[in-house]
Parts: structure tokens; sequence; C-alpha cells
């Protein structure tokens, strides 16, 4: 694997990747003149036809580092087919609805989400797309199904693999890529990228290029953290006065969809327009609120995780963690909704007192002290001390009576196992004994039952009955 750092730009126009004319149009008409870093390391490989493991900060453009170059080669290409699995139904709009703005009009899309019409994504598989975007789950279906044919497939796309495969999606990416051809080419992106994850991706690249922008674990450097410490009682007036104080739009990000209801309703309570986005509403509720926020129809949204990773609106200009995140990885792509497209953002934690653990650990791995790939220990366990049975603080004295002390430990279980083992054997000869005289009882009783068995025959022998004749007996009287 070869690996390629780069922080510096290097080409400043799209137009010095030879990509087609009409790629750079669309470009203009967006106001998008300048590649991103990933952007310019990822162009140039894709177009050579090479494997990439690709990371970089959030919201560092890693979907137009991709699309661009896709787009052009299926325009080459109209036997081409490209197919991209996202972890999550809103990255995977936001994928679908960042490359129709792209592509030609003879270009069809396919979008296979779960909630949404599956009639609707039969009609686009049946016009035979030349790119596919879904999720893992419905996916699936569709290939159950046998309207999804992907022995064709010449691109695949694994978005956010760290993702997929945190949220179980392991099995259903694996009978998902055995029905492509190993000739095909893989990309693969994330904004973290733990070495457990690595392992796993190189089951599916082929010599790839290792392409790192900046920290993957660190959030951008446009967005300005800040924490506070809160009483759990006064969490709820703190975020009002914060929400107040603020201008622009802003994400408040709760733990739970019971939580995000009852926040944003104190929030509509307060006057304040606001709305709220869980894995419990339909799918076309999602997308209009999610249409009704790029709108700037409300200013507010209270949103769980579900919306920590694929939303892309630039006005966002604030994020509030009500609840800190369970997982590191979460908080940095939280926080990663501001400070898009190189604009500024700001960011604030509500810490309680029960938050201070996760606070330590947002911290630990946002300076890079923390490994993500490392197994976590389980709460209510305690670590080995020192690191394990050996410190490198005790000396060999110690050690040497360690050994002493375990090897006369072992001597006594010895000498008790013996001990029991003998004792075993006594029961043993008893119960043994006990069986004898069971047995020999039981003769006994059988000699009884011989004896009563006779003597219940002899009684029931008939018995002689004697006819007295009384005549005799009066004339002999008398």
């Amino acid at each position: 694997m070869n690996t390629l750092v780069t922080e510096t730009c290097e080409t400043n126009t799209f137009e010095a990747y030879n990509v087609a004319d009409f790629l750079v149009d669309k470009l203009n008409k967006q106001k998008i003149h300048n590649p991103t870093p990933i952007q310019q390391a990822s162009i140039p490989l894709v177009l050579k036809n090479r494997d990439i493991l690709g990371s970089a900060e959030t919201g560092s453009g890693k979907t137009l580092a991709f699309a661009l170059p896709i787009i052009h080669k299926l325009h080459e290409d109209p036997n081409g087919k490209a197919v991209i699995i996202a972890p999550t139904r809103e990255l995977a709009e936001q994928i679908f609805n960042n490359m129709q703005r792209l592509v030609p009009n003879r270009m069809s899309i396919a979008l296979l989400i779960g909630g949404a019409s599956i009639h609707k994504q039969l009609q686009q598989l049946r016009r035979l797309p030349q790119i596919i975007i879904g999720t893992p789950g419905r996916m699936i279906d569709h290939l159950e199904r046998g309207k999804l044919h992907l022995t064709d497939t010449s691109i695949l796309v694994l978005d956010e693999t760290d993702r997929m495969l945190d949220m179980g999606f392991t099995d259903q990416i694996n009978e998902l890529v055995e029905q492509m051809p190993e000739s095909r080419q893989t990309l693969l992106f994330s904004a973290t990228m733990p070495k457990a994850i690595v392992h796993t991706a190189n089951k599916f690249l082929d010599n790839p290029e290792r392409i790192k922008i900046g920290e993957a674990t660190k959030p951008s450097d446009n967005i300005n953290q800040e924490f506070k410490n809160v009483d759990t009682k006064h969490k709820l007036s703190v975020t009002l006065s914060e929400v107040n104080e603020r201008e622009g739009s802003i994400i408040i990000f709760v733990r739970t969809k019971l939580g995000a209801d009852k926040l944003c309703y104190q929030l509509q309570k307060e006057k304040i327009k606001a709305d709220t986005i869980h894995g419990d509403l339909r799918h076309g509720k999602r997308q209009r609120v999610i249409r009704a926020f790029h709108q700037k129809r409300f200013r507010v949204l209270v949103a769980t995780d579900v919306a920590a990773r694929g939303l892309d609106i630039p006005h966002v200009e604030h994020v509030i963690n009500y609840d800190l995140p369970q997982s590191p990885e979460d908080y940095v792509h939280r926080i990663g909704r501001t400070g898009r497209g190189g604009s500024k953002g700001e960011s604030l934690c509500i810490v309680a007192p029960s938050d201070q653990h996760k606070l330590r650990a947002i911290q630990r791995f946002i300076s890079g002290k923390e490994d993500s790939s490392e197994p976590r220990r389980k709460p209510g366990k305690k670590p080995f001390k020192h690191g394990g049975k050996f410190s490198s603080r005790q000396k060999g004295s110690d050690r040497g009576k360690f050994a002493d002390r375990k090897k006369s430990f072992k001597d006594r279980s010895k000498n008790s196992d013996s001990r029991s083992r003998d004792s075993d054997s006594r029961s043993r000869s008893k119960d043994s004994r006990s069986r004898d005289s069971g047995s020999r009882s039981r003769n006994s009783d059988s000699r009884f039952k011989d004896s009563d068995s006779r003597s219940r025959s002899k009684d029931s022998r008939p018995k002689k009955v004697v006819k007295r004749n009384r005549s005799n007996e009066r004339t002999e009287r008398s």
C-alpha cells in the first residue's frame, strides 16, 4: 500500500484534470472553482484506475473527490457502471443530490434506500442506470428479488466505511461485493480511518493508494470548540439561553428520540422556530424537515445521531451537543455539520457531571492520544494494575516471591486434589458395599415373598365341609 499525504494545493482549477467540459460548467454554476486537498489527491488517481483508501476531515469535500472522476469515466464509457454504498439514508441522499447536479441528461441514477417507495426504485432499476447509490439493507432486498445485478460493476465506492462496519453491515457488504467482478476499481473513503477498518478494507482493495489529508480524528480548524460544565437540572435553561444569544442556524444533538421531541417542544414553547429529526420519523417526513431546514424555514434543528453524518447544510453556524455522544468518533462527525467548505463554525458541549468520562475520552481522541481501533474496556470492570500481571515497576525479587507463592499454591492445590480423589474412591467403595447389602436385602425380601406366596396358596386351598347328622347325635344322647 502506497501512502500519499497531501497538505498543500498543487492544482487550483478543475480544468487542469482534463475532465469533460460539461462538468466544469456545472461546477462553475454552483460556484465551485477550486479543488480541496482531498480532491486534488483523489481525482488524478481515480482517473488512472487506481484503488484508493482515503481519509480526511469532515466537510473536506470527499463526495466530489470521487463523484467528479466517476461521472467523467462513465461519460467516456457508456457500458460502465458505478455502485456507491453508504451507511445511512441521509448520506446516500446527499451523494445522490450532489451527483444529480453533475450528470448529463442521458446518464441515469438509481437511489436504493430504506423507507422510500420500492416501486419507484424498481422503475429506476428498469432503466439500467449507470450509477447506483444505496444503503446495504435495501440493496440486499433488491438483490434477493433478482432486480439488482452487480456482475457488470466497474467501480465500487464504499463511503463512511467505518460507520457501516460499526452498524453491523459487514455481512451485507461482503454479500454485495461477492456479486461484483474482481477486476473492478474500488474506492474507500471515510472521515475516520482506525487501524481495524484499514485491515478490513484490505479485503476489498487491490494495492491501494493511501490518501490522508490532515488528521482524520481532529475536527476542522475552522470550528471553534467550547465545553461548558453544567448541573444536570440546569441543562435546559442553559441551552435556551445559548440559543437566544446565538445568531444563525443551529443543530442541537441529543442522545434519544424521546429527548429530541421533548427539547423541541421546550424550544417551541419559548417561541423559537424549531423542528426535530430522528429514526422514528417516516422517510417522507425526514425529507420534508431537512428540506425546510435547507430553506431556512426554521432556525433550530434538534437531531439524534441519525443526522450526524450525511447532512450537508452550508448555512449551519452552530452545533450544540445537549448530550455528549457515546463514542468520540461521533463527536467529530457531529460538530462537522458546521464549518464546512472553508466557512467558520461554532460548537458547544453542555457537560453534565455524569458526562465527565465521555468528555475525557473525546479530548484524548481529538488530541490523537487514543487509538479508536483499540478495544474499549467494558464499563464496570477495573483494568489490571500497572497494565498486566507483571509491571515494569516491580523488582525481580518481587517477581520471584510471587513465583514462589504461586508454586506453593499449586502444590497445595495438588495435595487437595489427591485428598479429594482418595475421598472419592472411599465413597465409591462405600457405595459398592451399600449396593451389595441392598442386593442381599432384595434377595431376603424375595425369599419372604416366596414363603408368603406359599402360605397364601395353602390358605387358598378349598376346605372340607363336614356335615353333621343331627338325628344321629340326638339318638346317641338318648
